[in-house]
């Protein structure tokens, strides 16, 4: 805006004295400004996609934290699942076992009931005989005591009978003993298995409840690693669509520092259009004093500058390319002679000068030829014809110079009008 008003303020003072050197500066300079605004904004907008891209990679960097610990604590959860589970089948297995001596314990108690009743019945049985017995001996004594007072019989008869029954008494003693030993056997045993089936339902009762609780931690680790398994899924498409704009963004930064770049490279050679040749007005003097008086050597118009990003390429400008129609003259630059004058791929027909002291210029993608090697040639004089033998899709010319081999931008030695 201060080179505008600059321009107007003169404008003001000096109405009539307008030139055309005034009117191709005003040019140039709303070309840099309008340049200058260009550059701006793209490095505006590099910088918030610089900060977008940042932000991405600080985002994949703290999701991929997470990750870790949330694929750690799967990890974790997993094996304490896996332990639970086997508990819990140590202690199904431990509950089966159980449940096979509870089912033996359960039989031994009804066979030892069985036995006991039947020992039971045995006893009565046997006292009931044994009462019986001891009664009909207590009969027959007296029957065999009268029997002998009035018949008179032997007493040795019926001291055999009485001794008979007193044997037969104490047999029946001895079975009821021996029955009343075994019914107290039994009891003991009934209550022994009494206190083993109580003990096996207090340890089903207690294997029961931890198995209960061990379900239930069980339900919740697999909630847990279920809710885990999740997290890290979301956290991983999350992390592959963020690893993709990355990608995109960078692909997008690049594409704009190329731009940028190009843009740049162009800002000011885009703009200028060559209207003057060179003429015959330098001499044989040193080359290096022609700097800054130099024109360039066809009409046209510039599309790139020294040092800018070829399009499509991984190289970068060495030289000047000038739109121009197709057929106009190409003029040397400055007095020289012809070292090259040949087709050179890249380059197509390609003449080159030598203005002495190391100094070159190079005319390429000419559609012919005029000199050839060894000509000596004068400031202005036509070398080549336009064209576009080098391929390029656009029809003008290629133009570098060079010192000891080594290119430099023409645009500090060359003033265009």
């Amino acid at each position: 805006m201060g080179i505008n008003n600059e321009l107007i303020r003169s404008q003001q003072i000096h109405p009539t004295a307008e030139t055309i050197p005034s009117i191709h500066k005003r040019r140039v300079q709303w070309v840099i400004l309008l340049g200058i605004l260009f550059f701006c904004y793209s490095t505006a907008a590099h910088s918030n996609n610089q900060e977008d891209l940042q932000l991405i990679r600080d985002r994949i960097q703290s999701l991929q934290k997470d990750l870790i610990g949330k694929v750690e604590l799967k990890q974790e959860t997993s094996e304490a699942l896996q332990r639970t589970a086997q508990t819990i089948s140590v202690i199904t297995g431990k509950l089966t076992e159980l449940k096979e001596e509870d089912r033996k314990a359960i039989t031994e108690h009804r066979q030892f009931q069985n036995q006991y009743q039947e020992i039971k019945s045995k006893t009565e049985l046997e006292r009931n005989r044994l009462e019986k017995l001891l009664y009909q001996q207590y009969i027959a004594g007296k029957q065999d005591y009268l029997r002998l007072a009035l018949n008179q019989q032997n007493p040795n008869q019926i001291a055999r009978a009485a001794h008979y029954y007193q044997r037969l008494s104490l047999a029946r003693i001895d079975d009821i003993k021996a029955l009343q030993s075994d019914q107290e056997k039994l009891e003991t045993l009934i209550q022994s298995g009494r206190r083993k089936k109580e003990k096996i339902v207090a340890i089903q009762a207690e294997y029961f409840d931890q198995r209960k609780k061990l379900e239930q931690e069980k339900a919740k680790q697999q909630n847990l690693l279920a809710q885990v398994s999740e997290q890290i899924d979301k956290q991983r498409q999350e992390i592959d669509k963020l690893r993709k704009d990355e990608k995109q963004l960078t692909n997008l930064i690049e594409e704009i520092n190329k731009a940028v770049a190009q843009k740049e490279s162009k800002t000011i050679g885009s703009a200028l259009i060559n209207r003057k040749l060179p003429d015959a007005s330098l001499t044989n003097t040193p080359f290096s004093t022609f700097k800054g008086k130099l024109n360039l050597p066809v009409r046209g118009k510039l599309v790139n500058a020294f040092g800018g990003q070829r399009s499509g390429k991984q190289l970068t400008w060495k030289g000047l390319f000038i739109q121009s129609n197709e057929g106009n003259e190409v003029k040397a630059i400055s007095p020289g002679k012809v070292v090259f004058a040949d087709w050179l791929r890249g380059f197509g027909n390609l003449i080159i000068l030598d203005h002495g002291s190391g100094y070159m210029s190079l005319y390429g993608n000419n559609a012919t030829l005029r000199k050839q090697v060894g000509e000596t040639i004068r400031s202005g004089e036509t070398i080549a014809i336009v064209g576009n033998s080098s391929g390029n899709l656009d029809t003008g010319l290629y133009f570098e110079l060079r010192h000891q081999g080594k290119p430099f931008d023409p645009l500090t030695w060359i003033k265009i009008e």
